[in-house]
């Protein structure tokens, strides 16, 4: 019996499950599973993959259409996840987070619909949290206090004193004012105004900080009925649970409750440009020589036509999808930007499709120069013609996207749906976002006929449907915006009385006062201990030992792929050599190799690969927090006919990289223009580098790395004289340090691909130098702030812990559940305003950090961090303590797949963290206690051990600071 027997049949045509009806049965072979469409009685669309995973998803999803900019279907996403009928608890959302052992759960507004999913492997787990969402999205209470805490409000400085100021406040209020810092967000924003201006994709669906305060409680509750009802609802489920179980779930929760209606969130088509239009936005930043973008844009046709949304899928990739591609490559050597603009590419995220190129790193008043670029290269390439080789190698590309089966850095269970979801909210036919077969052949038949994508380039370029569009940098939008906002309150509160007054402190207090209430959260269905698998995931393999080299062989079921990693264990490394590593793992898989340059090798490895990489990994052995290892890794994925041709790939990048200075200055140009947009959108994982960097080598080598002085030094590398050639002279010495380092190969295949011949690698090392431990100086142990154009705060503090094999390393991570869920989100997000607060444990790093996202306070925030210990004194109980458990089990049991189970145990194996050691793990944290939890708070988190990190907007230094004995040293970015 094959593995697909004993799944449960699919339903037939015409065939009624209560009020459903069968639409439509599909098998889908790529994936080894089978589509089941329905619908309700009262219209609520349902598609249900049956597939043997043990990892079963759910999603709602409303089409959303909102008609302004204030984020009101963003702000109803956050409310109706705080409460509901069955729930009446203020945050079921987060409160099911630590009583669960999902493996995704979150909520999306995206421009046109809104989405809530979760996965889980846990089948009680799957109908605790099904009950949950689908009651949180149907019956939310929607209370006025939940409206005013994630929505808007006003509140003084001093919430009960009104002669204070009075200042605006509010999670997505904050949250906005965050996102709308970054220069990729303002573009995306504007993109959709500039190409649609007539439709909802004009209006910023997350809310435009200057108009959500225009949003009204009974605004937000009609827009919850004229979309949150089953009649404009798209259901998706996925796995191997019965499908007759689940829509009788869905019927007794919802369907029962309602009756049928008409809603209308149809989107027109936009009436078409009569002439290109030119537009501009500005962001809040200050570098002037390198921060603006330009992006010309496009209007296509029906993102729904399953074959014009191939072909340009298709072209897209064709044109921009490598550095050799015939339309990036004369876009960045023309040395007007570093980079692509954000938003290049195709976008079937509109209802009518949208295709657009542009570079960012530029200077402001580039626009005419940039669109003249895109204009004359395109007609160049329609004229020339297209290479009937690089359009074999994407569709390639295509060919492994259908094979592959993957849950690396996301379920694949929830890739499902966001496949099949853009054709079917759109009025399309949902089986063409996960089955390319029949638009692939059409496509090919075509390609035999005669030219497809030229004809398709001339129409194009005439098509007067086209926005020319520039980002920039404003140095005084910050403050203007701040102005703005003092007077928007001074407006809005201009009429008020003293009655007014008294009624916002009145709301305050009351907001505060429920924020202050214990809920009764036994109402919510949990998961015990007994739930959590103990034993630690087991994966065959075999090894052996040619040479220096060793060798690991996983057979996993990979649908005909071939998966090779080459981790290298690296000897001493010379201090200068250090900050060069990231940079060089950077560049090598983007230059030339083997006598060939950056296009040749970029094109090779379109057409024999799924894509190669290359990374650098700091780690430790289980028992010894000093004993820092470091890894280079290359990897790479091809189909199994081209996995010899993979192998080749790797070798010529280990053995032959070839680096040319003019290369190299594109490619640290656009590595700088990342990490520099970065800091807007991950500040607290850099807040957290800076705090993690003064405790031990581990944090000092990633600061190095990944964190800001990263940033620091490539800045200098990039704009220093004789950065970039004492840079290629850094590389050179790498290359050759590079082939003395301990290789271990880790082959993931099925069991007929496995006999791969590997000796074209593993005879490449015949050294015999130790692996190197470096141990890098230790910044200077203070309190660290770095600014940057952005309007709201990061803060993060960090401790010295213990190594994995400690007996206290599993309380503290416990430690970590149970501030993050009972004591940070609602300190931090509910009473303090910020977009997030978490406490986090890295049981491999030995490092405690607690840190703040998007936080309105730094002063505020940093006092909630003091006080945790005086938290662990309070009313905690079993619950507490089981839920953090099960939170703190799903980190040591992550979501694997065919791809990433094999190397995942092997190098686990050979870094010493073994599965008898991971049982072991695991059972010390199902004895952890209460008592546990304040023992290693008061051994580990005291004052004298933190260290801090703040990324902000301005210098944070202040008297509450001082108060708190802090004063950072503060550097601008």
């Amino acid at each position: 019996m094959t593995i697909m027997d004993s799944l449960p049949a699919a339903p037939h045509v015409g065939e009624t499950l209560g009020r459903y009806t069968v639409e439509r049965v599909e098998a889908l072979p790529e994936m080894q599973g089978t589509l089941v469409l329905l619908r309700h009685e009262l219209g609520a669309r349902h598609a249900h993959v049956i597939r043997a995973d043990d990892n079963s998803a759910f999603g709602v999803t409303f089409p959303t259409v909102p008609k302004d900019s204030t984020g009101v279907a963003h702000i109803l996403e956050h409310v109706v996840l705080m409460g509901s009928q069955r729930f009446p608890v203020p945050d079921p959302f987060f409160s099911m987070l630590p009583r669960s052992l999902n493996t995704f759960m979150n909520a999306m507004t995206a421009s046109d619909w809104t989405t809530y999913p979760f996965s889980t492997r846990n089948e009680k787990d799957f109908f605790n949290l099904l009950a949950v969402y689908l009651d949180a999205t149907f019956f939310p209470l929607m209370r006025y206090e939940s409206f005013r805490q994630d929505g808007h409000r006003f509140e003084f400085a001093t919430p009960d004193d009104p002669t204070t100021p009075l200042k605006l406040q509010g999670v997505v209020y904050n949250e906005m004012k965050g996102a709308m810092a970054s220069p990729g967000s303002v573009m995306w924003r504007a993109f959709g105004k500039a190409l649609y201006p007539d439709l909802t994709y004009a209006n910023n669906s997350g809310g435009a900080p200057e108009e959500i305060p225009n949003l009204s409680y009974e605004g937000l509750r009609a827009f919850h009925a004229a979309h949150y009802h089953p009649s404009n609802a798209f259901f998706y489920t996925y796995g191997q649970l019965p499908l007759a179980r689940i829509l009788d779930a869905i019927e007794n929760h919802v369907m029962a409750q309602f009756a049928p209606q008409t809603l209308d969130v149809s989107i027109p088509d936009q009436p078409a440009f009569d002439a290109p239009r030119h537009e501009s936005a500005v962001y809040p930043g200050t570098d002037v020589e390198r921060g603006a973008q330009v992006l010309v844009g496009w209007k296509l046709g029906h993102s729904s036509d399953p074959d014009l949304n191939l072909r340009w899928s298709v072209l897209s990739d064709v044109l921009l999808g490598n550095p050799a591609a015939p339309l990036t490559r004369p876009l960045i050597e023309s040395g007007l930007g570093s980079a692509l603009a954000d938003g290049s590419g195709y976008r079937d995220s509109f209802r009518e499709g949208a295709f657009a190129a542009g570079l960012k790193g530029l200077p402001a008043g580039k626009a005419a120069e940039v669109e003249a670029l895109v204009l004359r290269t395109l007609e160049e390439i329609a004229a020339q013609g297209i290479e009937p080789e690089l359009i074999e190698s994407s569709l390639h590309q295509f060919e492994i996207a259908q094979k592959e089966v993957s849950n690396s850095g996301y379920p694949f269970a929830l890739g499902v749906m966001f496949r099949l979801l853009g054709p079917w909210l759109q009025g399309g036919d949902p089986v063409t976002g996960l089955r390319l077969d029949a638009q692939l052949s059409r496509l090919r038949a075509d390609l035999a006929r005669g030219p497809v994508f030229e004809p398709m380039l001339e129409g194009l370029l005439a098509n007067p449907h086209r926005v020319t569009l520039e980002v920039a940098p404003d140095p005084a939008l910050a403050e203007r915006a701040e102005a703005d906002e003092a007077a928007l309150v001074e407006r809005l509160s201009a009429d008020f009385t003293d009655e007014d007054r008294a009624r916002i402190v009145a709301d305050s207090l009351r907001l505060k006062e429920l924020q202050g209430q214990e809920a009764d959260r036994s109402v919510l269905p949990t998961l015990g201990l007994g739930d959590i698998p103990t034993a630690a995931p087991a994966v065959t393999y075999q090894t052996e030992q040619p040479g220096r080299a060793r060798v690991a062989r996983a057979a996993q079921p990979t649908g005909g792929l071939t998966y090779l990693d080459v981790q290298l264990r690296l000897p001493a490394l010379p201090d200068d050599l250090l900050d060069a590593l990231p940079l060089y793992t950077f560049a090598v898989t983007r230059s030339g190799a083997a006598g060939q340059d950056y296009v040749s090798l970029a094109r090779r490895i379109e057409a024999v690969t799924g894509g190669v990489s290359a990374a650098v990994g700091v780690g430790t052995p289980p028992d010894d927090l000093n004993a820092v290892r470091l890894a280079v890794t290359f990897s790479g994925k091809a189909l199994a006919r081209n996995a010899p041709a993979l192998v080749g790939v790797l070798r010529d990048l280990i053995a032959a990289p070839d680096f040319t200075r003019d290369r190299l200055e594109q490619l640290l140009k656009q590595r700088l223009a990342g990490l520099q947009a970065s800091v807007v959108q991950a500040g607290n994982a850099y807040a957290e580098r800076l705090a993690a960097a003064q405790l031990s080598a581990t944090g000092a080598v990633q600061e190095r790395f990944s964190g800001l002085t990263a940033l620091a030094t490539l800045k200098a590398t990039v704009e220093g004289e004789g950065g970039l050639d004492a840079l290629l002279d850094r590389f050179g010495r790498l290359r050759a340090l590079i082939r003395t380092a301990e290789p271990l190969l880790a082959l993931t295949a099925t069991p007929d691909d496995l006999n791969l011949d590997l000796s074209p690698l593993t005879d490449l090392f015949s050294g015999d130098a130790p692996v190197g431990r470096p141990a890098p100086a230790l910044p200077t142990r203070a309190p660290q702030a770095r600014t940057t154009d952005v309007p709201v705060s990061y803060n993060a503090v960090a401790f010295p812990t213990v190594p994995y094999t400690h007996p206290d390393s599993p309380a503290l991570l416990v430690l970590s559940r149970v501030l993050r869920s009972e004591y940070l989100l609602p300190e931090l997000r509910e009473k303090g305003g910020a977009y997030g607060g978490a406490a986090s444990f890295d049981p491999r790093e030995g490092v405690f950090a607690m840190s703040s996202y998007r936080d309105p306070h730094v002063a505020r925030t940093f006092q909630v961090f003091r006080d945790a210990r005086a938290f662990l004194n309070g009313d905690l109980g079993e619950r507490e303590l089981t839920e953090a458990i099960l939170s703190a089990s799903k980190i040591l049991d992550p979501l694997t797949s065919p791809d990433t189970a094999g190397r995942r145990r092997i190098y686990g194996d050979h870094a010493g963290y073994t599965q008898d050691l991971e049982q072991t793990y695991k059972a010390r944290l199902l004895a952890v206690t209460l008592d546990d939890l304040r023992r290693v708070m008061d051994t580990y988190l005291t004052e004298g051990r933190a260290t801090y990190g703040v990324v902000t907007g301005r210098d944070p230094n202040s008297d509450e600071l001082r108060a708190l004995g802090l004063t950072f040293d503060v550097q601008a970015i």
